[in-house]
């Protein structure tokens, strides 16, 4: 909304300057406006009002209905005859402003029209030479910007379409692994918190179904969602694997994209899991004003060096930041000490 009115209060602003040029460049002009009963001027303020016309024309219809369809010839003759329109139509239509002619010599009228020249005459007319430069300026100038515009909406087409293909890919591979969560709790013996986990899997599936098709959602959600994914995994690795997750600063009211987050943290419990020893796994999550910052770190397991950084489901999430977030982002994925460290920070919209 606020873009519709800013570009609706551009454009005014630029016919209230492009029409006040004849105003200015008035030599009759005054405080009383008598300069306005003035045939010269009349031409001119009516030259100018139908220039403005053609630009919006050739904008909104002419451009895009034929140049664009490859119809050039008929493109062409259709801008020829606007042209010549915008030229002799205020000369026809303001008396005694139609023809040039000789200093000092005055073009009588008839009802309005001019008379033809006098024999032996050496009369001919002549459109000024700013008035095709204008012309043309303006034929310029509204194709420039409605291929401005033509390009700006195929690359937000191809940026939904990539997305959409993007988050495609990613939910299967969360509720795969949710499943693989909840049918490992299942199997175990006294298996208490398989109703818990249940409860826990229908809220992200919720999440899934009816908020990440959206291109942002609330914060909070997304957190909770990330919640219930960590408690999952927490009751598939029991005792093997402490995990210490925490979240701080205030979320009310502040919106990410969906699913951006989680990618990292499933991340860090598909390959810092090292069998037969204690795999520690830290997750935080920190809001300070409109800054976000995800913090993940695991061991390093020998086999995965390398992994992390290339699965699918990083390049993807390389590839929504790059998209949603292109210069309010910075990743930081690094190995330290045996361990692998995630450090994500975005400025929230």
């Amino acid at each position: 909304m606020k873009n519709k009115t800013g570009l609706f209060l551009l454009h005014l602003t630029g016919c209230v300057a492009f029409m006040s040029i004849p105003v200015l460049l008035s030599p009759d002009v005054s405080w009383n406006l008598h300069f306005v009963q003035l045939a010269p001027f009349q031409k001119e303020f009516l030259t100018y009002l139908l220039i403005l016309g053609f630009f919006y024309l050739n904008h909104f219809y002419l451009f895009p209905a034929f140049y664009f369809h490859q119809r050039y010839l008929l493109y062409a003759l259709l801008v020829a005859g606007a042209y010549l329109l915008v030229i002799f139509v205020p000369a026809y239509l303001v008396p005694g402003t139609a023809m040039m002619h000789p200093p000092g010599m005055e073009i009588q009228t008839t009802k309005g029209f001019p008379m033809p020249p006098p024999p032996g005459r050496n009369f001919r007319w002549m459109p000024r030479t700013e008035y095709v430069f204008q012309f043309l300026i303006a034929l310029i100038f509204s194709a420039l910007v409605r291929i401005r515009e033509r390009l700006r909406q195929a690359e937000k087409e191809k940026i939904d379409a990539e997305l959409s293909y993007l988050k495609a890919q990613i939910n299967p591979h969360f509720l795969f692994n949710t499943l693989n969560s909840i049918y490992s709790e299942a199997i175990r013996e006294n298996a208490d918190g398989t109703a818990s986990a249940i409860v826990k899997l229908s809220g992200m599936m919720r999440f899934v179904i009816s908020e990440a098709h959206h291109d942002f959602v609330s914060l909070q959600k997304e957190l909770d969602y990330i919640s219930d994914y960590i408690e999952l995994q927490k009751m598939r690795l029991r005792e093997t694997t402490l995990v210490v997750f925490e979240t701080t600063g205030i979320s009310a009211g502040k919106r990410i994209a969906p699913l951006l987050l989680i990618t990292f943290i499933e991340n860090a419990f598909k390959h810092g899991i090292i069998t037969g020893k204690a795999s520690p796994i830290n997750i935080s999550i920190r809001v300070s004003g409109n800054i976000l910052t995800l913090e993940v770190s695991n061991l390093l397991a020998a086999t995965a060096p390398g992994i992390e950084k290339s699965s699918i489901g990083i390049e993807n999430t390389r590839n929504r930041l790059r998209l949603l977030y292109p210069s309010s982002h910075e990743l930081d994925m690094r190995e330290e000490a045996n361990r692998f460290i995630v450090h994500l920070t975005i400025t929230l919209r």
